[in-house]
């Protein structure tokens, strides 16, 4: 056997790494991120504020201030707390990590985001997928009878979910909540949150066994990496042992302190996203070959309509006309020839649009 073989795990093996695409020259539509830029004046402060930073020396592991400021602006209900995560993929790593008792499991709708099944084959848990109906709206009943057979230690629900950009009814979260009890905890994973019309952050204090997770990435902060979630004290206080000591960097640290301090900019941001999303999902419901889903995120899931051209012919079009968007439709069967393109400005918008109706017609 070689040096690999001998020491790497045969289910590590077989994974592929994480890819990106090289995005430069391109439209970049494909990631979820905020197109904007903060304004020149913030810009500048902020590159005064980041010169201050003592690089010689470890974050403080406490976080205070960057915590207060997350509370105060982020809409944490009154005495309850934070737990920071470099993204949200660590965040759902460390619950993983502590809730790795043997023959523990979670449960989650599919299609959703992968790093959940991930985080859970690289801890040891056993990863139960519930699929959603065909219109990707929750399939309560199923989750429920998955969650009396399975009793999972973890339940997520992606509050949008991603890749459909559904937003779960909340009855039904609900029901989901109360069933699993104190035998498990529900995550619901807020990552698209700014581009929402509800969140569960206000309705923490029903539920010890709600957590809400949530990221700036898609605020406008993708470059710094910083989740964070709430929960229960009790709760937080068993996630903080097993968080690495200095998981958020100074310069992330002073980054996400100065812009939360213009918290109004990015939700300004996010408001034009949400005007942007609207335009665009009509333009595209336009399009006889296009099927366009609902959306509560700052993305559209549209689906190529059997014809001439498939979703993969759409997207290999795409690139050639400079766009890059993301090919879901490998990822479950529900998915077939569906693509998820992110919502930009109105320019990005107008050259995807343009491209698109170019690649239909090929």
């Amino acid at each position: 056997m070689s040096l690999i073989e001998n020491i790497i795990r045969p289910d590590v093996r077989a994974l592929s790494a994480y890819h990106v695409p090289d995005a430069h020259g391109f439209v970049k539509l494909d990631a979820m991120e905020n197109p904007y830029l903060l304004p020149p004046a913030l810009r500048e402060e902020l590159g005064r504020r980041l010169a201050e930073v003592a690089l010689n020396r470890y974050p403080v592991p406490s976080y205070t201030a960057l915590k207060a400021k997350i509370r105060a602006t982020q809409g944490i209900p009154a005495g309850f707390d934070v737990v920071l995560g470099n993204g949200s993929d660590e965040l759902i790593s460390i619950i993983s990590i502590a809730c790795a008792k043997p023959g523990a499991k979670v449960l989650a709708p599919i299609p959703g985001f992968v790093m959940y099944a991930m985080s859970a084959q690289f801890s040891g848990l056993e990863f139960v997928g519930v699929p959603l109906h065909p219109d990707f709206t929750l399939d309560k009943a199923a989750m429920l009878r998955a969650i009396a057979e399975h009793k999972p230690a973890i339940v997520y629900l992606a509050y949008p979910n991603n890749p459909t950009g559904t937003l779960f009814d909340a009855g039904d979260m609900e029901e989901i909540i109360r069933a699993v009890g104190d035998s498990g905890i529900v995550v619901s994973d807020e990552a698209y949150q700014p581009f929402a019309p509800s969140s569960w952050m206000p309705r923490l204090a029903e539920f010890d066994n709600l957590v809400v997770m949530r990221t700036v990435s898609k605020l406008g902060l993708a470059g710094i990496r910083l989740g964070y979630m709430a929960a229960s004290q009790a709760l937080l206080n068993e996630f903080d042992k097993v968080r690495p000591p200095y998981n958020v960097n100074v310069l992330t640290e002073a980054a996400a302190e100065f812009v939360l301090e213009h918290a109004d900019v990015l939700e300004a941001q996010a408001r034009m996203l949400c005007d942007e999303r609207t335009q665009l999902a009509a333009a595209l419901a336009a399009l006889p070959e296009i099927e366009v889903f609902p959306s509560a995120a700052n993305f559209l899931l549209i689906r190529v309509r059997p014809g001439p051209v498939d979703a993969q012919n759409v997207c290999a079009k795409l690139l050639e006309h400079k766009v890059l968007i993301k090919n879901v439709g490998k990822m479950h069967p529900l998915l077939n020839n569906c693509l998820r393109i992110t919502v930009g400005t109105p320019q990005e918008n107008r050259q995807f649009l343009d491209a698109l109706t170019a690649s239909l017609a090929t």
